[in-house]
């Protein structure tokens, strides 16, 4: 069965050595949810809101959320990421984020994928709790990750949840 990598054998918190890892191209690509009203929604795409266009602020957000992972996550490790892109998309009941992450590292970059979005779908409630502040967050998850000594992970099109879509507020 495999273990927690973060915990030393004395069952105590640590950063995990990748010191012998060869560099490898890692990528990853996280998902999440921002559900809100329709008249919400309209506000956004019709860029009603006052403190601007949400969701071009939102993906500068996730961005340099990213790069940042280290910061927000005590145990990661600070990673020198080739590439972020973050989009959020309009949907039926909200905004779809998603995102994409690639490194050339020793370690995945999963957690930066999911904290990318994370951000950005903070930065969209941000922007649009003056105009209902019941928006929720929901569904952030690991879509996908490639390279390093675990191998690749797919999550199948059946598990990817779509709450906003399966009900309304």
């Amino acid at each position: 069965m495999p273990k927690l990598s973060h915990y030393s054998s004395r069952g105590e918190v640590q950063m995990v050595d990748v010191s012998s890892k060869a560099i490898t191209t890692r990528s990853a690509k996280a998902q999440g949810f921002v559900e809100m009203k329709p008249a919400v929604l309209t506000a956004v795409r019709k860029l009603k809101n006052p403190k601007g266009n949400p969701l071009e602020v939102a993906r500068i957000a996730g961005i340099a959320a990213a790069k940042r992972t280290a910061e927000w996550i005590p145990l990661c490790h600070p990673l020198p990421l080739t590439h972020i892109d973050v989009t959020a998309t309009l949907c039926k009941n909200g905004v779809e984020i998603r995102s994409h992450v690639v490194a050339a590292a020793q370690t995945g970059v999963e957690m930066e994928a999911l904290v990318a979005v994370t951000a950005a779908a903070l930065t969209v409630y941000d922007m649009c709790k003056a105009l209902d502040k019941g928006i929720e967050i929901t569904d952030i998850y690991l879509l996908e990750k490639t390279g390093g000594k675990s191998g690749d992970f797919r999550r199948n099109a059946a598990s990817q949840r779509k709450p906003a879509r399966r009900r309304s507020r």
